[in-house]
């Protein structure tokens, strides 16, 4: 089958691709057509006001046939035309054929009120699935009216409303209380509280201030705030995850997939049925051919498949749109079936499982040494450093650091800081081991700076990473969801990575790896894992290709590293991995509509097409329950926009 549906188009909402295999329903097929609905509801009207009049006065002879035929033309011609086109392209076994060839053999047994019927009944229901459509993407189109309308640019003391793909790098735009943030950037004055609901489905307001960076479609509460831009409107977030969104469709998922193989085989094979229904019985002298062709047609009404290849494609159009308002963003109905087939999960750790931010946890001073000397002796070597140890050791040693002093950094080592209190050495085991001190075999779950003065210990300093937030639960509401395997890989050493697993009850782990050496496990796992899929979920650049490698990359944070959400095929938002469960829970709630459906459609058009062939029904109820069973399906679909945030 290879009709299309007519899309509505709205302003950056995803739409329903047109693909082989889907259906013609709503008034297209192939090129899009806008129709005037007055103008269609008018010919809908006139043509059944035509037939109860005809019926009423009963006239005879060309009048009659005239008149029926004038209502037909008027109730179908769409339809016929759009069969007549699909049949220059070479593309027959479509609904409009189906409905052209059903109505037309009617006419031909004079059934020609029920041939209008046909006509008219058809477009009632396609009109009616329309507008289910329409509202579903209605309902995305409110989740995702991110994108700005207009930003307040300063120059030269005045301010400019100009619209948002105007503005440059470097520009300083004013965005008052209740209006969107147009464009990433930093904030330069003023304070406010932000609305970030439709970028992340966080609901509490998030407090910001100078030089905090603003996401852009997130909602000023409060605040005026003074901003200086730091992205293109292309590459600002609102962009990113509208084109996310708007594109998320053009990927099918594999019950898609199914619909199209699906449809290329039960359209001919329920027309060539139809055609034997209509002649072998009464040519081996069982009835007329009257009777058995209106047996026919009624056959080939019901068996339009309608319902099923239009629900399907809805249905993970309202879970991605409801996954969406959540703030997760899945790139493609494909990854979403994905999900429901997942049988392992793989995290990261720092900044996944971990909170990504290392604080000095505990101190250890030798005998004889304070800990605000120790600190102290660190934080003078540390002063100049970029690294995040050494940010941690300044943050919490918290004074200015006064001391001037010759810093040499040994890479892979430590530091050496010659000052005027000495040469102080503050590094791993192995800046110690090189300076003759010895050190016991520890145990710990932090990593250890060992301080040093003048070639004597000093004492320890640890640094850690905190597991986030109720990420034990978390962990166990997934393996509830039928995650079977949990695994983390980390570039962290041993010691920290065991005792990050150990509080997390995470049994299988890999440590000291390399972005490269992820990727390899991540192989070993993929190559083990024969039946379902495998999550990879991580949150910085150096996860990006082991994201990519994964059968369901997930990227930690919509605002966080290009690379990763480039490469995802999953965006969280938030970084929140509590969303995991909620995806996985998306994933089951919208394939269970898929089955749904399936069964639902094909089992109620199955039952009548039985019917109609043993004389038990005939063709206006097959009408009717065309419709219905359409529109059945396709409100069902619409439930996966909705989503239990418990």
């Amino acid at each position: 089958m290879s009709g299309n549906c007519h899309n509505h188009s709205h302003s950056h909402v995803v739409e329903l691709e047109p693909t082989e295999g889907s259906c013609s329903c709503c008034h297209g097929s192939g090129e899009e057509k806008q129709e005037n609905f007055a103008w269609f509801i008018v010919r809908l009207v006139v043509a059944v006001a035509i037939v109860v009049v005809l019926m009423i006065l009963k006239p005879t002879g060309a009048l009659l046939y005239g008149g029926y035929i004038f209502a037909y033309l008027l109730a179908g011609y769409e339809v016929l035309l759009n069969a007549g086109k699909n049949l220059t392209k070479g593309l027959v076994f479509d609904e409009n054929f189906l409905m052209a060839i059903a109505s037309i053999a009617a006419l031909s047994i004079g059934k020609m009120s029920e041939a209008v019927a046909v006509m008219a009944f058809y477009g009632v229901g396609e009109l009616l699935q329309e507008m289910a459509v329409a509202k579903s993407r209605k309902n995305i189109a409110s989740l995702m009216d991110i994108r700005p309308d207009f930003a307040v640019v300063k120059i030269d003391g005045k301010l400019v409303k100009i619209n948002p793909e105007e503005a440059k790098i470097g520009d300083i735009i004013v965005i008052k209380p209740g209006e969107k943030v147009p464009l990433d950037g930093v904030i330069i004055e003023g304070e406010s509280s932000l609305d970030t609901s439709m970028l992340t489905g966080e609901s509490l307001p998030k407090d910001v201030g100078v030089k905090d960076e603003l996401p852009s479609g997130a909602i000023n509460i409060n605040g005026l705030l003074t901003v200086r831009v730091t992205k293109l409107f292309s590459e600002s977030t609102a962009t990113k995850i509208l084109d996310l969104v708007e594109h998320a469709n053009s990927k099918k998922a594999e019950s898609e997939k199914f619909i199209t193989k699906f449809a290329r085989y039960y359209t001919p094979i329920v027309v060539c049925i139809a055609v034997l229904v209509a002649i072998l019985p009464p040519l081996f002298g069982f009835g007329t051919y009257h009777s058995w062709i209106y047996k026919a047609i009624a056959f080939l009404v019901i068996s339009c498949p309608c319902a099923l290849v239009i629900s399907i494609p809805i249905s993970f159009f309202g879970g991605i749109g409801g996954a969406a308002r959540n703030g997760i963003l899945i790139k493609g109905g494909n990854y979403l079936e994905a999900l429901y087939h997942a049988k392992t999960i793989v995290f990261d750790k720092t900044g996944t499982l971990t909170k990504g931010v290392l604080k000095v946890s505990k101190i250890v001073p030798a005998q004889g040494v304070s800990e605000e000397e120790l600190i102290e002796l660190a934080a003078i070597a540390e002063k100049h450093s970029t690294h995040p140890i050494g940010k941690a050791i300044v943050a919490y040693y918290g004074k200015d650091v006064d001391v001037t002093a010759q810093i040499t950094e040994k890479a892979g080592q430590g530091i050496i800081a010659k000052s005027e209190r000495g040469a102080i050495y503050a590094g791993n085991e192995r800046l110690m081991r090189e300076i003759g001190i010895m050190l016991p075999e520890e145990e710990t779950s932090s990593t250890i700076v060992y301080v040093a003065l003048d070639r004597k210990k000093m004492g320890a300093i640890m640094i850690s990473d905190e597991p986030r937030d109720d990420v034990r639960t978390v962990l166990d509401n997934i393996r509830k969801l039928g995650i079977e395997k949990i695994i983390m890989l980390t570039g962290d050493n041993f010691k920290t990575a065991k005792n990050v697993a150990n509080e997390l009850g995470i049994t299988d782990f890999k440590a000291d790896l390399l972005p490269q050496d992820k990727v390899f496990e991540l192989e070993k796992i993929l190559d083990k894992e024969t039946e379902g899929k495998t999550i990879f979920v991580g949150d910085g650049i150096n996860d990006a290709p082991v994201i990519a490698r994964a059968d369901i990359g997930v990227a930690m944070g919509g605002i966080g590293s290009d690379a990763a959400v480039e490469a995802a095929d999953i965006v969280l938002m938030r970084d929140d991995i509590g969303k995991i469960p909620m995806a996985l829970k998306i994933a089951r709630k919208t394939r269970d509509i898929v089955t749904q459906n399936i069964i639902l459609a094909l089992g109620i058009k199955l039952t009548i097409m039985v019917l109609a062939l043993l004389s038990i029904t005939h063709i206006w109820f097959a009408i009717f329950a065309d419709v219905g069973v359409a529109l059945l399906a396709v409100l069902n679909a619409t439930r996966a926009m909705k989503v239990d945030k418990k």
